[in-house]
């Protein structure tokens, strides 16, 4: 009989850990997705920014006939700062001051040079940095609700237990720090 009992009970501890297993495995393999989530969603904005740079270079380009001096400076600006590539939150936010600073510089030459806002290339241009704007504003919303779903994970019990032995840590959010850019800028007369 004492035999039977500890036989039964073995049994118990042992589905016990095959249960608790299959839990940590099936928790440690939905953190790694979520966690691929938010960096995928980063690599997006990262494409929506480069091609953002992209775009303002153009911009730039197109104001050099109009401009030399203040446009090759931008240009060259723009060469410079694009180099960076964003891991983080706070690269995504580095990034979009970069590139409001260089916006407001162009938006300062298109001012002084009228004829330069009548040019159809530049028209064109303005109107793939609105899109651009747009891709962007999407991107970010995306990441924000994977960082969102990924630190719940990471948060609630008993997935908490798990993430925290595996050192998974919540990921920040991006958010707007600066008043002027709670709206989008002001670009097209």
């Amino acid at each position: 009989m004492a035999t039977i009992i500890l036989l039964v009970l073995l049994a118990i501890i042992i589905l016990l850990a095959v249960a608790a297993f299959f839990y940590f495995v099936s928790t440690q393999r939905r953190l790694v997705r979520l966690d691929e989530n938010c960096k995928n969603a980063l690599g997006q904005i990262e494409v929506q920014l480069n091609s953002r740079w992209d775009v303002l270079l153009a911009l730039a380009k197109t104001a050099s006939k109009y401009a030399e001096h203040e446009s090759q400076t931008l240009i060259n600006t723009i060469a410079q700062r694009r180099q960076g590539g964003v891991a983080t939150a706070q690269d995504v936010m580095r990034q979009e001051g970069e590139i409001a600073s260089i916006m407001s510089r162009l938006m300062a030459i298109s001012e002084a040079y009228p004829d330069l806002k009548a040019d159809r290339l530049y028209q064109e241009t303005m109107a793939g940095v609105k899109q651009y704007e747009e891709n962007v504003r999407m991107s970010r919303m995306v990441y924000n609700d994977t960082a969102t779903l990924f630190n719940r994970a990471v948060r609630q019990w008993p997935s908490s237990f798990v993430a925290n032995m595996l050192n998974f840590r919540e990921r920040d959010y991006l958010k707007v720090d600066d008043e002027s850019k709670r709206s989008m800028p002001q670009i097209f007369e």
